[in-house]
């Protein structure tokens, strides 16, 4: 298999994914509207109230991300490496240089963000940047770019508009019905009405969870292809190898990382490695593990 498979390969199952997302927003809104008789407007005024919030996020994600993290602009003098790494790949790619930040922290560990490649951000922890060799780095520095190249930040900012908006929907549905909102007369609905009403109740609870895994589910496919990407640019599979064993080998979590930013980041900044019932337990990660993406690199 080429890088080029691969990348194609991940992007058929992330739209596919995307897809069914979408589908399955609508599809639980539609139902909860006539389960708890709810207007077609309340549902549209919540998907736009949503929708601005989420969009406030994406356009200001670069500042926020990096006031969270305690990241500082990285200096040519200081980090020559990470900066002439930087400069070389986006120039190979005819893309504008991101700018670059350190988190002084001894966690190996490195992300991305920015709302478009114009405006990207590439920060990388101190830890990683002096206990990796060049080529190491390298393959990293190409994964983070990757992630710009691929639009993943739109992506996942659009997936993140669903998870919120759909979220949103069932707590305003279930508050309103609990105190008698536009609920239905189910005096003469019939045994249909009241199951369509349980049905309308176990999708509120139930579907900002799976809302959430779908989203975890893209989060992970795009980390196999910001890996294939980077290795294109690089044309050295070994390097991001390499430094994905290392990464993983590091068992230090990341003390500025939380679980809003968790999935930013190459590997599982929290170390939440372990944990959870047997096939269940992957279900919640933000990222594929470690020992899946090397293999796929070491097939290419």
């Amino acid at each position: 298999m080429t890088h080029y498979d691969l990348v194609a390969s991940n992007q058929r199952k992330s739209i596919f994914i995307l897809i069914a997302f979408v589908a399955f927003v609508i599809g639980v809104v539609y139902v909860m509207s006539l389960a708890f008789n709810f207007g077609h407007e309340f549902t549209f005024i919540a998907i736009i109230i949503t929708a601005i919030t989420s969009i406030g996020s994406y356009w200001f994600s670069d500042k926020i991300v990096l006031a969270i993290s305690g990241a500082r602009p990285a200096t040519r003098e200081e980090f020559f490496d990470f900066y002439t790494l930087a400069e070389n790949l986006a120039m190979s790619q005819r893309m504008k240089v991101p700018r670059l930040y350190v988190i002084d922290d001894t966690a190996m560990n490195a992300f991305a963000t920015g709302r478009d490649p114009d405006h990207a951000v590439i920060c990388a922890t101190t830890g990683i940047l002096g206990r990796l060799q060049r080529a190491e780095l390298e393959g990293v520095v190409a994964h983070e770019l990757a992630h710009v190249k691929n639009n993943d930040i739109l992506l996942m900012s659009i997936v993140s508009v669903l998870v919120g908006s759909i979220a949103l929907i069932s707590d305003w549905m279930i508050r309103m019905t609990a105190f008698g909102g536009r609920r239905r007369d189910r005096e003469g609905e019939g045994q249909l009405g009241m199951i369509l009403f349980v049905v309308g109740i176990v999708l509120a609870i139930l579907s900002p969870i799976i809302a959430t895994l779908i989203q975890l589910a893209i989060s992970r496919r795009r980390e196999f292809l910001a890996d294939a990407t980077g290795v294109a640019m690089t044309k050295n599979p070994s390097g991001l190898t390499r430094a994905l064993q290392k990464i993983s080998a590091d068992k230090e979590p990341l003390e500025a990382a939380n679980k809003a930013t968790a999935h930013l980041y190459i590997s599982d900044p929290l170390k939440n490695v372990k944990g959870g019932v047997s096939v269940f337990a992957g279900l919640f990660n933000t990222h594929p593990p470690v020992e899946e993406r090397v293999k796929a690199l070491q097939s290419l």
